[in-house]
C-alpha cells in the first residue's frame, strides 16, 4: 500500500496563496483577515459592494500596495521576494493606451527593458494581436479604435510578457453590454489556451457567474470574506440560460 502512495503525484500548489491579509488606510481598516488560495488554472472573481475591498485586495496581491498584517505567495515564493514579475499581468479598468504609440508601440511596450532581442519582441507582439483578433490594426493610433478595440489592445499588452497570473480590475466595465459579452468570450478563450490563473474584481454578479470558476463574496466595513461559491455550470454561459439566471438570482441576495 506504500508503495502505492508513494506513486501517487503530489497536490498542486496554490499559485496565489493569502494569509491573515489585513490593511489599513488612515487609521480605518479597509480588508481584514483574508486568506484565500488560488489554484493553477483558475478564474476566481472577487465580487461585492463598493468599499469591499476588492481593488485594495488585487493592488497588494500585484504588490502595488503593502499589506499591514498577513502572508502573500505568489507561486510558493513569499511576494517581498518574488522574482519573476514578468509572469504577473495587471489589467486595468482603464485601457491607458498611449496615444502617442501606435498598436504595435503599445504592446510592445511590455516588453521594453527586457532581455529579448527585437526579433523576438516583434514574434511576440505580432502573437499577442492575433490572439485577440487585432493584427490587422497594428499600425493604427489608439484615437481610431472603438472602445472594444481597445480593451482587445490592452488585453494583447497583457498578455505578451507571456503571464501566468493575470489580475483584472473591472476591464470591461465600460463596454456595452454586446461588446462586453464578445470580451467576455475572448477572456475564456485565451485562459483555456494559455492556462493562465485570473483574479478579476467586479461589480457585476451576471459577469462573475458568466467567467468565474469560483466567487469570492466580500463584504464592507472592514472587507472581509463572506463566502466562497464554487461554480459547476458548463460552459459556455449564456445570460439566458435558466442554470446561468438562476445562479445570478440568488447569488444578488448574498452581495
Amino acid at each position: 500500500m506504500s508503495a502505492l502512495l508513494n506513486e501517487l503525484p503530489a497536490p498542486a500548489a496554490p499559485v496565489i496563496d493569502l494569509a491573515g491579509v489585513s490593511k489599513q488606510f488612515d487609521g480605518q481598516t479597509v480588508l481584514h483577515d483574508i486568506s484565500l488560495q488560488v489554484w493553477p488554472g483558475e478564474i476566481v472573481a472577487l465580487l461585492g459592494a463598493s468599499g469591499g475591498g476588492k481593488s485594495t485586495l488585487l493592488n497588494i496581491i500585484s504588490g502595488l500596495l503593502p499589506a499591514d498584517a498577513g502572508t502573500i505567495t505568489l507561486q510558493g515564493e513569499d511576494l517581498s521576494r518574488f522574482s519573476q514579475w514578468r509572469q504577473v499581468a495587471y489589467l486595468f479598468q482603464e485601457d491607458r493606451l498611449l496615444p502617442w504609440r501606435t498598436v504595435r508601440q503599445n504592446v510592445s511596450f511590455a516588453l521594453e527593458n527586457t532581455a529579448l532581442g527585437r526579433r523576438e519582441r516583434l514574434q511576440r507582439v505580432d502573437t499577442a494581436l492575433h490572439l485577440v483578433g487585432m493584427e490587422k490594426v497594428a499600425a493604427k493610433w489608439p484615437h481610431q479604435l472603438s472602445g472594444g478595440m481597445r480593451s482587445r489592445i490592452a488585453l494583447a499588452r497583457s498578455l505578451v510578457a507571456e503571464p501566468q497570473i493575470l489580475l483584472m480590475d473591472e476591464p470591461f466595465s465600460r463596454l456595452d453590454p454586446q461588446t462586453r459579452s464578445a470580451m467576455h468570450a475572448e477572456l475564456l478563450r485565451i485562459c483555456a489556451l494559455k492556462k493562465m490563473t485570473v483574479v478579476i474584481v467586479t461589480h457585476d454578479v451576471e459577469e462573475a457567474v458568466i467567467l468565474a470558476d469560483r466567487i469570492v463574496i466580500l463584504q464592507p466595513n472592514p472587507g472581509r470574506i463572506k463566502q466562497s461559491v464554487a461554480l459547476t455550470l458548463p460552459r459556455p454561459r449564456l445570460p439566458t440560460g435558466r442554470d446561468v439566471a438562476e445562479k445570478v438570482r440568488l447569488l444578488r441576495l448574498e452581495v
